[in-house]
């Protein structure tokens, strides 16, 4: 029996931008998929019925993968592709992969010769990247640094040395709580002449995105919002 391949599916990472940002090339696909990977059930759930691909989401089949799915539980739920029916893998936020528990997934279909889909969406971090003026020829995601504010510190000044030597841009994540307690970090940590770009709430009605030295960033005394952003800085 053919086995089905496995899709890649992009989610929003802006409430109620789906018009917006998923093509059309999602929808397609999608009305030939009924068996899902998520994180969240619920959320993916929700996800699809806004897409208005299906009459209904209820014959739809779900299974939990998450940052917690072990290597060994993957055969299982991946038994849908070797019965010849195509699945896909939908992450809370962006796309599946991408600082996302897809990959290990991933991994296990291209070791079993299973065709791997990926589906064009958006991705916080390429589109930070793309928008911050920064190297896009030579970065590094690292995707959380540490609470500890000292520890943090420290990974900065590593990151910045490193940086200056590759000529390297890097970029970070952090949740919407704590996006200022890390600008602040940043700010008192970097030296000056480093460039600092700050992508908030990327692709919603209140996204935000700013490039200066830290010396400038200094002088704005900015106050972050709540809200999700991306973080990069190269040093110059």
């Amino acid at each position: 029996m053919k086995t089905g391949n496995l899709y890649l599916i992009p989610n929003v990472i802006a409430d109620n931008t789906q018009s917006d940002v998923i093509a059309s090339r999602v929808k397609v696909e999608l009305a030939n998929i009924s068996h899902f990977l998520a994180e969240d059930i619920r959320t993916a759930r929700r996800y699809l019925k806004s897409l208005n691909v299906y009459e209904t989401v209820e014959p739809l089949h779900f299974q939990r993968f998450n940052k917690d799915t072990t290597r060994s539980e993957l055969k299982g739920l991946l038994i849908p592709i070797f019965e010849g029916l195509h699945l896909g893998i939908i992450s809370d936020s962006g796309c599946p992969g991408i600082a996302d528990p897809g990959a290990i997934a991933v991994k296990f279909a291209h070791e079993n010769n299973i065709s791997v889909i990926p589906l064009v969406g958006p991705s916080s971090i390429i589109l930070a990247l793309m928008a911050s003026g920064l190297n896009g020829q030579r970065f590094a995601f690292h995707g959380y640094l540490p609470i500890n504010v000292k520890e943090s510190s420290n990974a900065i000044r590593d990151l910045e040395r490193e940086s200056r030597q590759k000529n390297q841009t890097q970029l970070f994540i952090e949740t919407p709580y704590r996006s200022n307690t890390l600008f602040q970090t940043m700010v008192g940590t970097l030296n000056d002449t480093t460039l600092l770009s700050i992508a908030v709430d990327l692709t919603s009605a209140a996204e935000d995105i700013k490039t200066h030295t830290i010396a400038s960033w200094k002088v704005l005394k900015k106050e972050l919002p709540k809200l999700p952003a991306v973080f990069s800085f190269l040093a110059i």
